[in-house]
């Protein structure tokens, strides 16, 4: 075994009867749906309460059944196919968004894999599977949720839908790269791909306080994976109707919906796992309750991590507006990859300074001079970019410019974007509009008044 990585022992996994592994895949499934019919609600009530308004509150009590009366309308909805619709894969594209989202679940522990429970007589651990690459299959699971939007968008034979398809599959290829990175950040700190090798590693400290860059790109990017606000473009009801789903009713948009809620919830189970502990208690608890990562309790401390950061996304779309297209991408290529990049040849260096048995004053020299030279390479690009800026902005006005350096003319698409007019613009005067009088004459074939202002003449004499 390779110093780099740490060993694993994966043994007490795959000798379940098939019976207990399909009591397992239902728990798995139902723990998604119930989570996503309290999510839905949570997110309504959580919203309203921020808005001031009342929120559902009508079906059940305090309004805490809506999430199922919705999708029981939609399922008795008419269920209307487009008759330019690729129909084949019109009606494929929503299974092939909702089912990838439910396999990411299934190397998800929700306990310890050494502490074995008991269900109907049967010893077994509180997770379904696990693989020493589960991270890799993660990731695979979620790129191909994508197509599912992509091939809705394409298949519907509408422009919108088809624009919306497009913007998911430019996100996915530009978030899905910073995701890549922070995952390989975690799993070359602790040395295993393995959910509960990953897990077993966080028992003195969770991984958002030894890889805090990591956590923050991460949870960036499941935003942007999940197609959420802020970050909702190929679903922007402003400019593209309602995006890949336009063309969609009954139960197959409710696979859609489905699939974006199972979505974030396997991200944030994801989350828990790499970095805030997985199915560990807080440290407040751990401390003074030996018994609380034994037994059951390590789901519960599981699912209120979830829920967490289901608020989070709830927190963001109450208070967050949407971006603009061209920052979502700016944000993506020249944000957090190149900061993902370079976080991951930091982590990196420390890893194998540590293997090699650096002392841990001696890393952080090595690290803060490597620091050092990038901020200073970056200040020198900085200052040799705006000089060459500064001198081409300069060109630009002597040539705009009218005589004695007046500013130039006022441009209102500037840049492709409407601007207002620059201190020293003016703004182009409005037409004036006809006035009846001028109308009726126009109409009438009579005298030109723009022409010989003899109209104007007889409207001032008659004022």
């Amino acid at each position: 075994m390779s110093p780099y990585f740490a060993a694993e022992d994966l043994s007490m996994f795959g000798r379940d009867p098939w019976w207990l592994v399909v009591v397992k895949a239902v728990f798995c499934f139902a723990f998604l749906m119930v989570t996503v019919l309290i999510a839905i609600v949570m997110e309504r009530k959580i919203v309203a309460w921020m808005q001031l308004r009342v929120g559902p509150n009508r079906n059940g009590p305090w309004g805490m059944l809506q999430s199922l009366a919705d999708g029981v309308k939609l399922m008795l909805k008419e269920d209307v196919v487009v008759k330019r619709a690729d129909k084949a894969v019109y009606v494929l594209a929503p299974v092939v968004a909702a089912v990838p989202a439910f396999m990411a679940i299934a190397v998800i522990p929700f306990g310890p894999s050494g502490n074995e429970i008991s269900i109907f007589g049967q010893r077994t651990t509180m997770q379904l599977t696990d693989l020493p690459i589960a991270l890799l299959y993660i990731l695979a699971v979620a790129s191909i949720g994508i197509y599912g939007i992509v091939l809705a968008g394409w298949s519907s034979g509408s422009t919108y839908p088809l624009l919306g398809g497009l913007r998911s599959c430019a996100q996915m290829i530009s978030y899905e790269i910073a995701m890549g990175a922070a995952f390989a950040s975690v799993f070359l700190y602790s040395g295993s791909m393995s959910t509960s090798a990953i897990v077993e590693q966080q028992a003195d400290r969770w991984y958002i306080l030894l890889l805090p860059v990591s956590f923050i790109i991460y949870i960036v990017t499941m935003v942007g994976e999940t197609n959420r606000a802020p970050f909702d473009m190929p679903e922007s009801e402003g400019d593209l109707v309602g995006g890949f789903n336009t063309e969609y009713s009954s139960i197959k948009f409710a696979m859609f919906m489905l699939a974006e809620y199972i979505n974030m919830v396997t991200v944030s189970a994801v989350a828990v796992t790499l970095f805030l502990g997985g199915w560990r208690a807080p440290w407040p608890v751990s401390t003074f309750w030996e018994g609380a990562n034994h037994g059951w309790w390590p789901m519960l401390w599981f699912v209120v991590k979830v829920q967490l950061l289901l608020f989070m996304f709830v927190w963001l779309r109450g208070t967050l507006p949407r971006v603009r297209y061209d920052q979502l991408m700016k944000l993506g290529w020249k944000v957090l990859i190149p900061v993902s990049l370079v976080w991951l040849m930091a982590v990196a260096t420390v890893r194998a300074l540590r293997n090699e048995g650096y002392g841990f004053a001696d890393m952080a020299l090595y690290i803060a001079a490597g620091v050092l030279v990038l901020l200073l390479l970056s200040f020198v690009a900085d200052m040799f970019r705006s000089k060459g800026k500064d001198g081409k902005d300069g060109k630009e006005a002597e040539g705009a410019g009218g005589p004695g350096g007046a500013p130039a003319a006022f441009d209102p698409m500037a840049g492709g974007f409407p601007v207002p007019p620059l201190p020293g613009q003016e703004l182009p005067p409005v037409p004036r509009r006809r006035s009846r009088r001028e109308r009726e004459l126009v109409v009438s074939g009579g005298t030109d008044t723009h022409s010989d202002g003899s109209l104007d003449g007889k409207e001032a004499s008659d004022g």
